[in-house]
């Protein structure tokens, strides 16, 4: 799909971009950016990377140990500073400062603000320090690259998978509840898009809709228990969620005013609960975002800016314009997962071993997923 805010040059597979991108680390092409070149001329060895938040399972549990790994086996003498603001876009901003301070040659943010976070940009560049964009963009500032999932996309695979199920069990209009992620996050307003792109003019009518301060699940679950009192539980035929958190809290609150049989349910994230509620047949997707080569593809060029060089022009496969410029990009595909293909997903991309995913109550479920 072509994004409203974005031009894709070309799709290049996950694995054959960490390849290029590390065949770019080991090449002595001299930097044309300022950035890069004042990370050389500085001879610092330290990479910051900060995270927005860890109500989302995946930044502790995969991103931080997946990126730190990658950094210390291509460069032994680097040193990360790390940073998780807890959804303070403050705390972020205090983060960013000490790191710029501590002597960081490279700043790999993930923001908690997308708008916010222009300020520290603003603040590396009087540094002359390459800024990385992860996971979400940050916008209206002077960013160097972008690494990323096409969000649209998983805005349209959400609700397009959600669209296909209720037209499969026979529904082919109805009432949806939307529940999309925070205001403050970039991605979200993505996803919403994706979402629409699909849901509007489906047949289906979107009867409450709202966004999810700090992608809180419990306030999704106020959400969620909101919209049951307002339109009836037994007129929802499905739930828009923008990720296994509010999926997680949407479903709390269905199952607390008892609705029976749950409806169709998105989320995102491939969380081990949210896979959990997929395989008991509580979720019928979320969408798996392969962070690995994500996380690693970001280790990698944060080492090749720190070296004073940049990815050849082959390892991007995008630009994403911010409303500054257009970033050059590097955007990953994502995945729709339900119950028929964890296996052959999450679970062979050793994502979830099988043994995590098929404990207690999840085991029935997992037999009848055959992920066992």
């Amino acid at each position: 799909m072509r994004s409203s805010n974005s031009r894709f040059s070309g799709r290049v597979p996950a694995l054959a971009l960490v390849v290029l991108l590390a065949a770019a680390c080991n090449r002595d092409k001299k930097p044309e950016g300022a950035g890069a070149t004042a990370a050389a001329d500085k001879g610092e060895k330290k990479i910051a990377l900060l995270l927005p938040e860890s109500k989302t399972a995946r930044y502790e549990s995969h991103d931080r140990p997946l990126f730190e790994r990658k950094v210390k086996a291509l460069c032994p003498e680097c040193q990360l500073i790390y940073g998780n603001a807890d959804q303070n876009a403050a705390k972020q901003q205090d983060q960013a400062e000490a790191a710029l301070t501590n002597g960081a040659a490279v700043l790999v943010l993930d923001p908690v603000d997308s708008a916010s976070a222009s300020a520290i940009v603003a603040r590396a560049k009087q540094s002359k320090v390459p800024v990385i964009s992860y996971d979400r963009l940050i916008v209206n500032a002077d960013v160097d690259y972008y690494i990323s999932f096409d969000n649209e996309k998983v805005g349209q695979l959400q609700a397009q998978a959600l669209v296909d199920k209720l037209k499969a069990d026979g529904k082919t209009s109805g009432t949806l509840v939307m529940i999309n992620g925070s205001p403050t996050d970039n991605n979200a307003r993505l996803f919403k898009a994706g979402a629409h792109s699909v849901i509007d003019g489906s047949g289906f009518t979107v009867g409450a809709e709202y966004d999810t301060p700090d992608w809180s699940p419990d306030r999704a679950q106020q959400q969620m228990e909101q919209a049951v009192t307002r339109l009836g539980k037994a007129d929802i035929v499905g739930v828009y969620a923008a990720n296994d958190g509010t999926a997680g809290g949407a479903i709390a609150a269905m199952k607390a005013a008892g609705v029976s049989p749950l409806p169709p349910v998105t989320g995102q994230d491939a969380e081990l609960a949210g896979i959990q509620r997929v395989v008991a047949g509580e979720q019928y997707m979320t969408v798996y975002k392969a962070i690995k080569p994500e996380a690693e593809t970001a280790a990698e060029l944060a080492v090749t800016l720190l070296r004073g060089q940049q990815p050849e022009a082959g390892t991007l496969n995008g630009r994403v314009n911010n409303g500054k410029k257009d970033v050059p990009s590097i955007l990953l595909a994502p995945v729709a997962v339900t119950r028929e293909n964890v296996k052959s997903t999450v679970v062979a991309d050793g994502f979830w071993t099988a043994e995590q995913i098929c404990v207690g109550a999840y085991k029935q479920g997992c037999q009848a997923a055959r992920v066992q």
